[in-house]
């Protein structure tokens, strides 16, 4: 082969070789900018007190982690009690199951079936301490804990050392709404302002001008025996106009990360593991007698409609470790709706 060839034959495998660098890329920034157009990648809030909203709200399908179905859905009366655990080494700055990114060190938390984003109170009930906490990310999916919070709101809860707690968790509606506005209708979100959704119905004509005349005016002396007064010479300051990119201030108030309340909480509650609860007794018998051996247990008729049912439930328990190990013994035994209940006195 002659050096001519040979020379050619070089060119030409650079010139390939180079093609298919330039190619990957490409393909490379095609795939960073359809994670930018699909919302996978949120840059960082600049408020530090501001947990990461995510591009889109979502209630989200029915779902299967470890054999169990979770089935998502917007409920504005949740309110549940149970075991809260908190996650965050190895998480940091992972996007979350709508795309938002997770801070440790930011008030949020995780639930398994609650719209994201919403917001919850949720309230230590071994201290008291309450905060209100965004949910923007599923989990836990071990079956005795109903939220995971960050680690920034475990510490505000003050169970980071004892890594779990016994909670009541509350949907709070007005702040949930007011957060589904911002991501429908345009506000600030992760940094990135998000237009209001445009309307497809084409635009009406605008309405005739309504006629004008001249209208003409002059001072009246007042009646006898009036007196009067002296106009006021302080005028009402305009009020300036609502920063489209503004959040809710009832939002705004709410994500100061630092604000911890103090709820009185009963200092030795009568905790419950609830089985299940059926509409047939000797059901509810069975099941008696099936978990007896983990403690005391109690079959309750409650009436909620013309059909009565049979609440089982073990109890009243201590709240102490051996809380959460108890009812993941009822959900092996095969109740696996079982959960912790805390009555109201």
């Amino acid at each position: 082969m002659s050096a001519k060839r040979r020379f050619a034959g070089r060119i030409s495998v650079l010139a390939i070789i180079l093609m298919g660098l330039s190619g990957c890329a490409e393909m490379q920034f095609l795939s960073e900018a359809s994670k930018q157009v699909n919302g996978t990648v949120s840059r960082p809030p600049s408020d530090p007190n501001m947990p990461d909203l995510g591009s889109r709200y979502k209630i989200g399908n029915p779902y299967q982690v470890g054999g169990i179905w979770y089935y998502p859905k917007e409920d504005f009366t949740y309110a549940e009690e149970g075991i809260a655990s908190w996650y965050g080494p190895g998480f940091d700055g992972k996007p979350t199951a709508n795309g938002a990114i997770f801070y440790e060190n930011r008030v949020s938390a995780a639930h398994r079936t609650l719209p994201i984003p919403s917001m919850v109170r949720v309230t230590n009930l071994e201290n008291g301490r309450s905060i209100k906490v965004i949910i923007n990310d599923r989990g836990p999916f071990a079956h005795s804990r109903i939220i995971d919070m960050s680690r920034r709101a475990a510490q505000l809860l003050g169970f980071e050392r004892k890594g779990t707690t016994l909670v009541r968790v509350e949907m709070l509606e007005q702040e949930s709404r007011q957060l589904v506005a911002m991501l429908n209708g345009g506000g600030v979100v992760a940094n990135n302002t998000m237009p209001p959704i445009a309307s497809s119905a084409p635009e009406s004509p605008a309405p005739a001008a309504a006629p004008t005349a001249q209208v003409s005016g002059e001072d009246l002396a007042p009646p006898p025996g009036v007196a009067v007064s002296e106009p006021s010479q302080v005028a009402s300051a305009p009020q300036a106009p609502a920063d489209p990119g503004e959040r809710p201030a009832i939002v705004e108030q709410s994500l100061d990360s630092g604000t911890v309340e103090q709820m009185p909480v009963e200092p030795n509650p009568h905790v419950f593991i609830q089985a299940g609860a059926f509409g047939q007794y000797d059901n509810a018998n069975r099941a008696r007698s099936m978990l007896g051996y983990l403690g005391p247990v109690i079959v309750e008729e409650i009436t909620r409609s013309e059909t009565p049912l049979f609440r089982v439930r073990i109890g009243p328990l201590a709240d102490d470790d051996k809380l959460e190990s108890l009812l993941v013994a009822v959900i092996q035994a095969g109740y696996t709706d079982a959960a912790i209940v805390v009555p109201k006195k």
